[in-house]
């Protein structure tokens, strides 16, 4: 884990797996859902549309029983390279997530936050720092099982 500027977090992590998997584990909705959030939490997507202008839209089930709704709108996508997207719900940021070959089984992801203040950034940096490292665990997990099959 890194910190660039006093605007973006970033969360990095080389995984052993093949890029086209890593990419599907981001990019299908199916799989996504089934890893995206911090430990203990589960999804509800109810839109799931990956092309520039798509919608995400979709709710987080806490641990503790809350339930978060995040809208967001997709504004970059690459295959295989990266996908990016804006919160139209709070707290707003920005992610650019890009995926790398290393291998032809090992590929890193950096996951950025971008935020427009350093004041907003730092808001968020002092719990999500622990939490896009519990994402990135359950993301080793999807990625697993989706080798596994």
């Amino acid at each position: 884990m890194e910190t660039t500027t006093d605007c973006v977090i970033v969360t990095k992590r080389k995984l052993h797996a093949p890029i086209a998997i890593v990419y599907k584990a981001w990019a299908d909705p199916i799989h996504l859902a089934s890893w995206w959030g911090p430990k203990g939490f589960t999804n509800t997507f109810n839109e799931f549309d990956l092309r520039v202008g798509g919608k995400w839209s979709f709710i987080m089930h806490g641990p503790d029983k809350g339930n978060y709704p995040n809208e967001c709108e997709f504004t970059q996508i690459v295959p295989m390279e990266l996908i990016s997207w804006k919160r139209h719900s709070k707290p707003l940021f920005k992610i650019l997530t890009t995926f790398h070959k290393i291998s032809s089984n090992s590929t890193e992801v950096i996951f950025r936050m971008i935020f427009d203040t350093p004041e907003e950034c730092n808001k968020l940096k002092a719990f999500v720092v622990d939490k896009n490292e519990e994402n990135f665990d359950k993301l080793e997990d999807e990625l697993k099982k989706m080798m596994a099959s």
